[in-house]
C-alpha cells in the first residue's frame, strides 16, 4: 500500500483524531511557551514527530519488524505523560482552578457606587497609614464568587469596611494580622484567611509571602489584591498574577474603583447638571 492509497482509505474518524492531536499539540506548546520552557516543548514535538513517523511506516510496510519499537514508544509516552504531570502539577492545578472560576459562595452585592467609593477611600486611607507604620497587609477584593476553601480558613466578620477596622485587623498585636482580608462590595467577609502561594519561579526575590499569596490567588480566582509590604512600606496591587508596585494614593484609588467597576460617567453628568442649574 502506497502513501496515496493510505490517505484515500482514511476515515472521518481518523481525520478528527488527527485534528484533535494537532489541537492538543498546539495547546501543549503554548503551555510550555508561557512557562518559558521551550526546550521541553521542542523535545516533545520531536518525540511526537518520530513516533508518528514510526507508526506510519509500520502501517505502510507490512511485516516491518517495528513491533518492539512501537511498544517502547507506547511505554515512553506513558512515562512522559506522568513526568509532565508531576513536574507541572502546580501549573495544572492553576489551570483547572481557572476553568472552575465562579464556584463558591455568591454574596449579594447591593452596595451603591457611593458606598463602594466610600469603601475604596477607606481602604486607601488604611493602606497609607499601615505603610507609614511598617504594618503588612493583604486585602482581597472579590468580584464574583468567593472560594469556599479561602473563607473557611479565616474568621467570618461580614462588617462594613472602615480604615480603623482594617488597621486593627492587621495590627501585629491582633490574632488575624498574618492572614488576608476578603472583601466583597463594601463589606469585609472574612479576616485571617490563608491563600495559596504562587509557584512562579521568576518572582522578584525581595517579594515576601504576602506578595506570593496575592499572586497565587489572582492566578486561580477572579479577584483583585492589595499588598502592603511590612519591610518597605511599598503598596502593590495584583491582578491576573501580575503585580504592579509603588502605588500612590491616587493611583491606588483608581485601581480599586476599576476593580469595583465604578462608573464615573453618571457622576460627571450630575456635576454638569449642577453647574447648569447655577446659571439658570
Amino acid at each position: 500500500m502506497n502513501l496515496e492509497e493510505y490517505f484515500q482509505k482514511l476515515s472521518w474518524g481518523a481525520v478528527v483524531d488527527l485534528i484533535a492531536f494537532l489541537v492538543i499539540a498546539v495547546l501543549l506548546f503554548l503551555f510550555f511557551k508561557r512557562h518559558q520552557v521551550i526546550r521541553m516543548a521542542i523535545f516533545l514535538a520531536i518525540y511526537a514527530l518520530v513516533f508518528i513517523a514510526v507508526y506510519i511506516v509500520s502501517q505502510l510496510i507490512p511485516n516491518s519488524g517495528l513491533t518492539i519499537t512501537l511498544k517502547v514508544f507506547d511505554y515512553m509516552t506513558i512515562f512522559l505523560l506522568f513526568l509532565v504531570v508531576i513536574v507541572y502539577q502546580s501549573d495544572f492545578k492553576v489551570l483547572f482552578a481557572k476553568l472552575a472560576r465562579g464556584s463558591g459562595k455568591v454574596y449579594d452585592n447591593d452596595a451603591s457606587d457611593e458606598a463602594l467609593t466610600t469603601a475604596a477611600h477607606e481602604m486607601v486611607t488604611a493602606c497609607q497609614n499601615m505603610a507609614k507604620n511598617d504594618v503588612g497587609a493583604l486585602i482581597i477584593i472579590v468580584r464574583t464568587a468567593v472560594p469556599d476553601r479561602i473563607l473557611d480558613t479565616g474568621t467570618e466578620l461580614n462588617a462594613i469596611i472602615s480604615s480603623g477596622l482594617l488597621e486593627s485587623i492587621f495590627s501585629t498585636k491582633g490574632p488575624l494580622h498574618d492572614g488576608a482580608v476578603v472583601v466583597r462590595g463594601n463589606k469585609i467577609l472574612s479576616a485571617g484567611c490563608f491563600l495559596p502561594l504562587s509557584k512562579e519561579v521568576d518572582i522578584a526575590k525581595d517579594l515576601g509571602t504576602r506578595h506570593r499569596a496575592a499572586i497565587g490567588i489572582t492566578e486561580e480566582s477572579d479577584v483583585f489584591a492589595i499588598v502592603v509590604s511590612e519591610e518597605t512600606g511599598v503598596i502593590s496591587v495584583v491582578q491576573d498574577g501580575k503585580i504592579v508596585r509603588y502605588m500612590t494614593p491616587e493611583r491606588l484609588l483608581d485601581e480599586i474603583k476599576s476593580a469595583y467597576n465604578i462608573s464615573a460617567k453618571p457622576k460627571q453628568e450630575i456635576a454638569k447638571k449642577r453647574e447648569r442649574k447655577k446659571f439658570i
